[in-house]
């Protein structure tokens, strides 16, 4: 079969790779009718260092199940499903606690040791605990919506509830990537009474208006945090959804927060210490967050999707196959794409 391959910083390659196949019993594979490209794979796109092995990139997908292992009980051969970046096994403590992403027996695609899924097929360990039966068939309008719900829909919405978002609330959305634009959808689903998207990309703060941002601000660091500052009467926000994961773009999102408030990060950290601790601590700043279980999520905004009440799918504004993967990589690290849907 054909699939992504990334070989290091900028070296992306279409390749025949051995089919995916049941490895144990409780595999399933699943035939990809869509897949993307995620703001996240642009850190080793990059950064990777270069490797002989490659990784057979992609982490979010739908599709239509292939194959089963004799132990899979609860997913069919034939079943249209959506894969969850992370795979988990839905019975461990953490599964129970709706935290899939910390499953004892998961593990997350694309990373190397599970292939991912910008490919023709994709092995999925754990079928039963990680891929969710859509009770709609594929209905193409509202495809892209639904493969949101995989990753960037659920990631959106996480940051959302880490920082407390709720009726009444003041919220800021730092980042104006799939991600943070989502959060937007999340917040304003959230009744939030005002949603400032940071951001400087025109095609992103129109889409950013559409999902229900109310204000707009383009200035980074010191200038950012002033005109936050004016538009919340001088306390700053009650929510901060940090959606990027630079040490500046985590900086602004605790000096944004109004004394009392949350920050959640969602936001791949590309550094190890976070940055203003000071100010998060004599703020009484709660920070919470961190790779968003989306498995939980899905049963409480699939009906919204299907009804048409949020339009995530919106924020894919490229469709490409899969030939066409290594150019997908460059606009979005260009900023010509702001989500990159692809059909196998």
């Amino acid at each position: 079969m054909r699939a992504t391959v990334m070989y290091g910083a900028g070296d992306v390659r279409i390749e025949n790779v051995p089919d995916a196949k049941i490895n144990e019993p409780t595999d399933a594979v699943m035939r990809v009718t869509r897949a993307c490209i995620c703001g996240s794979d642009l850190w080793p796109y990059n950064k990777m260092e270069h490797n002989g092995s490659g990784r057979v990139m992609g982490h979010e997908a739908i599709g239509v199940v292939e194959a089963i292992g004799r132990e899979v009980r609860n997913i069919k051969k034939g079943d249209f499903v959506i894969m969850p970046f992370a795979f988990s096994d839905g019975t461990c403590e953490f599964c129970h606690e709706h935290l899939h992403t910390a499953c004892v027996h998961g593990g997350f695609f694309g990373n190397g040791d599970v292939a991912g899924a910008q490919a023709e097929a994709v092995r999925v360990p754990l079928a039963d605990g990680t891929l969710f039966a859509l009770p709609v068939g594929q209905d193409e309008a509202l495809m892209p919506s639904v493969l949101s719900l995989s990753d960037v829909m659920g990631t959106g919405h996480h940051a959302a509830v880490d920082a407390k978002v709720g009726p009444g609330k003041k919220v800021a959305v730092v980042g104006d990537g799939a991600v943070g634009l989502c959060g937007v959808i999340a917040a304003k689903r959230m009744r939030a009474e005002q949603i400032i998207i940071l951001g400087r990309h025109a095609d992103r703060i129109a889409l950013a208006k559409d999902f229900g941002a109310t204000d707009v601000v383009s200035e980074r660091g010191d200038e950012a945090v002033e005109r936050v500052h004016e538009l919340t009467g001088g306390f700053g926000v009650h929510s901060v959804l940090e959606c990027v994961g630079l040490d500046q773009s985590m900086d602004t999102a605790i000096k944004i927060a109004r004394p009392g408030g949350a920050v959640g990060r969602v936001g791949v950290p590309q550094h190890e210490k976070m940055p203003a601790s000071q100010p998060a601590f004599y703020q009484n700043v709660t920070i919470g967050g961190g790779p968003a279980p989306v498995r939980a999520y899905i049963d409480e905004l699939l009906p919204d999707v299907l009804d048409g009440k949020i339009q995530p799918g919106s924020v894919f504004d490229r469709v490409i196959g899969l030939d066409e993967v290594p150019d997908g990589y460059r606009a979005m690290n260009e900023r010509e794409a702001i989500k990159v849907m692809v059909k196998p």
